[in-house]
């Protein structure tokens, strides 16, 4: 494999660098914008390179030491070498540059970034993975394993519990470690942004309407906190221990339904005054379906409020809607530290 010199110029979405080498990009991990790197080509592709670093010629201000001694080797954090305000201005960046670039939406109006209170042991939750006696995380882009002793960005009851699981000869398997008991259904990780998250969302919905339809409801992290601004609630998620859980104490405002989602939406929104309807998705990363834009679309409730962990698939979405919704609103979120994540919050309302 050839080496060559590079020039980082930006960090893409997911943690690496962007350099050219005769117009060609090369994505080289473990950079930052403006160093200038001598590099490995480990895979050449018709329109980019990927590589990896061979020695560091010239060091961005903003590198740090990582404090992990498996980063550069684990799979999970890719910005432990960068300095942490620094992170937050390369996540800010990179959701406005994907909004533009794959929304084709200019001008965004766009919130600071909210930061997480620790930048380090804020996970409430882990999954590791055992196999022929050794427990941890996969490598960086392989399935093989790396032995974990503990991790820097759990909570230190986190690294209590990996250290009883290693004392112990567990089968091979998965093993998902949380500091708090309770119901086995999706939550955040990190409680202190998911509570700042939940308040915005809060702030945002207009009071004194007739309903929320809350899409991707999980156990109504969101719509719980929302019933005094409703006269009725609508929740909807494939996930039926979750809609179980929302249901243990819910009020008879509340109607939390499992199944397929896009076909409880239309239900939901059957007959609804659209001037005082709001609907909040938070779909997996791979975003909403086109059925779920198209019923959106159709019913346009008066506000669109969209969480998403994935920015990209975002604002493919919101570029699909935006016919009928104008985006109002973008704020991101570090859910994740040390990680290429983000979570983003975008307020859209109805065009009139």
């Amino acid at each position: 494999m050839r080496i060559v010199d590079l020039q980082i110029e930006n960090l893409a979405f997911g943690g690496k660098g962007v350099a050219r080498e005769n117009g060609k990009a090369v994505f080289v991990p473990f950079t930052i914008e403006g160093e200038l790197v001598s590099a490995k080509i480990t895979r050449e592709k018709k329109q980019f390179a990927e590589a990896e670093i061979v020695d560091l010629q010239k060091h961005s201000p903003h590198r740090v030491e990582p404090c992990c001694p498996y980063f550069g080797r684990c799979g999970g954090c890719a910005y432990q070498h960068i300095d942490y305000t620094h992170q937050l201005e390369i996540k800010s960046r990179q959701v406005r540059d994907l909004l533009q670039r794959i929304g084709k939406l200019k001008n965004v109006p766009m919130r600071p970034i909210v930061p997480s209170p620790l930048e380090y042991a804020y996970r409430n939750r882990i999954t590791v993975h055992a196999e022929n006696g050794v427990i941890g995380y996969f490598r960086r882009d392989s399935h093989r394993l790396i032995d974990v002793e503990q991790c820097p960005i759990a909570m230190n009851e986190i690294n209590r519990e990996l250290a009883e699981l290693r004392a112990r000869q567990v089968p091979d398997g998965h093993y998902t470690l949380r500091a708090k008991s309770g119901p086995r259904i999706f939550s955040q990780t990190n409680e202190a942004v998911a509570d700042a998250l939940r308040d915005h969302v809060v702030d945002l919905a207009p009071v004194n309407q007739e309903l929320l339809v809350d899409a991707f409801c999980g156990a109504g992290f969101f719509s719980k906190a929302l019933l005094d601004k409703f006269e009725r609630v609508a929740g909807i998620d494939w996930d039926r221990f979750a809609i179980a859980a929302a249901k243990e104490n819910a009020g008879p405002k509340e109607n939390y339904v499992a199944g397929d989602v896009e076909a409880g939406l239309r239900a939901a929104l059957e007959n609804s005054n659209a001037d005082r309807t709001v609907v909040i998705v938070d779909p997996p990363s791979v975003g909403i379906s086109v059925r779920v834009r198209e019923t959106i679309a159709t019913s346009a409730p008066a506000t669109l409020i969209y969480i998403s962990c994935n920015p990209s698939t975002l604002a493919r979405d919101v570029a699909d809607l935006q016919q009928r919704f104008e985006i109002n609103l973008v704020t991101p979120f570090d859910m994740f530290p040390q990680t290429a994540e983000i979570e983003v919050v975008a307020e859209l309302r109805r065009r009139d």
